[in-house]
């Protein structure tokens, strides 16, 4: 592999969610190796429970999700992730792959307040993330 580039759209799609608010979570995978590309856009209508279930069992996916949590002071705010899911399942190759091919996508978007790795869908918990949101 020589080197795994981004889509244009994948910042473009990112930075609209960031100023616009107007998606809950954008999904990216790599595609032959090479690029990193938009696999799925949800708009607010969706949940984050709907975001776990379109993240596939057996294979790593990066993402950012604009995770909505009330605060200790019972405040509403909300908090753009960005999430990298290697699953215990997937093969090593794949893991390898997008392991190292994170920061690529990452340094590419700016203003995520946190970055969680998760390889068990119990670590996407919800209170857990937002435990980890609220942590300074």
């Amino acid at each position: 592999m020589l080197g795994v580039q981004t889509v244009d759209d994948c910042v473009t799609t990112y930075n609209n969610m960031k100023l616009k608010h107007n998606h809950r979570y954008i999904i990216y995978s790599i595609k032959d190796n090479k690029t990193i590309e938009i696999e799925k856009q949800a708009d607010k209508s969706k949940t984050y429970d709907d975001f776990l279930k379109e993240l596939p069992e057996e294979e790593p996916r990066y993402a950012v999700v604009d995770v909505p949590y009330d605060t200790d002071d019972g405040r509403p705010q909300s908090k753009l992730v960005f999430f990298f899911w290697a699953p215990d399942t997937a093969k090593v190759k794949p893991k390898m792959v997008y392991a190292s091919s994170k920061d690529i996508l990452k340094k590419k978007l700016e203003g995520l307040a946190k970055e969680i790795q998760a390889n068990d869908v119990s670590e996407l918990a919800y209170d857990n993330v937002v435990t980890e949101l609220k942590r300074k």
